[in-house]
């Protein structure tokens, strides 16, 4: 299966294209050959939101940034701090 798939085919097939976009993540949906929306697996869209959760922290968004600039340095852990 491609990854879209139209309406019609939806409509036709629905258990088999839940099925693809569990295995892909994400499926696009058409309607007329133009992409409408898409159908996102449970486990997919959990990153998804975890992401946008995470993202709403000024410091961890403050330390990515920090670290796209080269400005963090990078140590081994102890075993205390691994426990």
């Amino acid at each position: 299966m491609n990854s879209t798939v139209t309406i019609a085919e939806l409509q036709a097939q629905a258990p088999r294209v839940v099925r693809a976009a569990q295995k892909r993540g994400v499926l696009g949906l058409t309607r007329q050959g133009r992409l409408v929306a898409f159908m996102v697996s449970r486990e997919t869209m959990e990153s998804l939101l975890e992401t946008i959760e995470l993202q709403k922290s000024e410091e961890l968004m403050a330390l990515v940034r920090q670290d796209k600039a080269g400005q963090v340095a990078y140590r081994p852990m102890s075993d205390e701090e691994q426990s």
